[in-house]
């Protein structure tokens, strides 16, 4: 056996200094808290909602891990002000809180330190803690840009109907609603009735796509465009806009053919309207929870492939949840490579390090242990409501999505508890969460042991 150097004792005055995993995990709890806290404020419920504080803390965390399930219409459940609240929970959620927090001491003047640096970088899955600042001050340019030309694509529909203030205002919930995957609708009716509206769908589902995609594939993706030899794509972003145009072709095309007859879902509309349906609906489970068709109505072969959707969400440092496309793309490959023979992961001429294989491979097995965790907690204690009701219902919450059958509103107290502490550990991570609480960190010695070849596996 060989053994390394001891590990450095933590410097005096420093034990108790959050990582920045632990203070990811704890500014989501906090954010959270304050969020249900606003929630309970006079004029935030209409009269007659009677929303305790169990679906406060549940509106709250589906505003704050932009997720979108709610045990009533936000619409007809909170009056105007209780709806900027929510949109405004969204959109901090959406940039996450600790780029606020940037923003703040960017405004009171005060430097930014290698230690918050290290904070954002985990927050943002930047790629060099060097540029993290400036990184957020594009972001935050290019996310209010992105809105606010969503928010206009999708006035020229709403002012004509509602008028300019009602339309003007339904333009821009949306419209931040959908680039941050919120999922939250305050349409009456819902967006049924803009099923075959080609202007809403399409501004919508680009939105959600771009959010969908994270901020450094976008970011990559118009430097790559403004100059291709200076900038060149990176393979993340590669990976991520292969497996998301294969996930969206692949979606829209198994549920075009599974729905078109059904008279619940895409049977009553023309065939333009029924393609834009189905490309609709296989875009949302990505992360957004938009529908424009009953999603109770669906084919059962329709909604596993939304479920298979919503378990592999959208692209890292998004703001979708799931396992992420990145990892779906590393394991299929490794597998594939298996199959062939390779001994090394090699993706758009770049060898894959073994480390991403590994966190690959951590990333979908703590994910599926705390969906199937869930899942059978949420058997427990509803088991009135039918199975596949409540899988969809989790996989939906773990994977921040917001797609219902209907069945939040009928969950019970432990239920809706459940969920919460779903969508609290789906928006950071499992893998974070677990990084975050484990205290008991190795600071003895390193031990390099031998390695073992018997181990049968398969």
């Amino acid at each position: 056996m060989t053994r390394n150097a001891a590990l450095p004792e933590p410097a005096p005055g420093r034990r108790w200094r959050l990582t920045p995993p632990q203070l990811l995990a704890l500014v989501y709890a906090l954010g959270i808290l304050l969020g249900a806290a606003l929630l309970h404020l006079p004029g935030v419920q209409r009269p007659g909602a009677a929303l305790n504080s169990i679906d406060l803390l549940f509106t709250a965390t589906s505003a704050i891990c932009i997720t979108g399930l709610t045990v009533a219409d936000t619409g007809e459940a909170f009056t105007r002000f209780g709806q900027v609240l929510i949109i405004l929970l969204v959109q901090i959620g959406g940039l996450g809180i600790l780029t606020f927090g940037t923003v703040f001491a960017f405004m009171t003047g005060r430097r930014v330190n290698f230690t918050e640096r290290q904070h954002l970088v985990a927050q943002l899955n930047a790629l060099d803690v060097g540029s993290v600042l400036g990184l957020v001050r594009t972001i935050l340019l290019y996310t209010f840009v992105t809105e606010a030309l969503g928010a206009a694509l999708l006035a020229l529909r709403f002012v004509p109907q509602f008028g300019w203030g009602e339309g003007l205002y339904q333009a821009a919930f949306h419209a931040v609603s959908a680039y941050n995957n919120g999922g939250f609708v305050v349409l009456s009716g819902g967006l049924a009735p803009y099923a075959q509206d080609p202007l809403v769908c399409l501004t919508l589902a680009g939105l959600v796509i771009l959010g969908g995609l994270g901020f450094l594939v976008q970011l990559n993706v118009v430097a790559h465009l403004r100059n291709r030899r200076r900038s060149r794509l990176l393979v993340y972003s590669k990976l991520t806009l292969l497996t998301t145009a294969v996930l969206l072709t692949l979606g829209t095309l198994v549920l075009l053919g599974l729905e078109w007859n059904n008279p619940s879902t895409l049977a009553r509309l023309s065939a333009p309207g029924k393609l834009l349906a189905a490309f609709f609906q296989s875009m949302t489970p990505r992360s957004a929870g938009f529908s424009t068709v009953n999603i109770e109505g669906l084919q059962t072969a329709s909604l596993f492939t939304l479920i298979g959707l919503m378990y592999i969400g959208a692209g890292s440092g998004s703001t979708g949840g799931g396992i992420k496309t990145s990892t779906l793309a590393i394991l299929v490959g490794s597998a594939w490579n298996m199959v062939r023979g390779r001994g090394e992961l090699i993706l758009f001429e770049r060898r894959v390090m073994n480390d991403n294989l590994v966190r690959a491979g951590a990333i979908t097995t703590l994910y599926t242990l705390l969906v199937a965790t869930a899942f059978f907690a949420m058997l427990a204690t509803n088991p009135k409501l039918g199975f596949t009701h409540l899988l969809f219902e989790t996989v939906s919450a773990a994977a921040t999505v917001g797609l219902s059958m209907n069945t939040t509103h009928k969950l019970n107290d432990a239920g809706l508890l459940i969920l919460t502490a779903l969508m609290y550990l789906g928006r950071i991570g499992p893998l974070t969460f677990a990084v975050a609480f484990n205290l008991r960190p190795t600071r003895s010695r390193w031990v390099k042991y031998p390695p073992e070849h018997d181990i049968l596996v398969g």
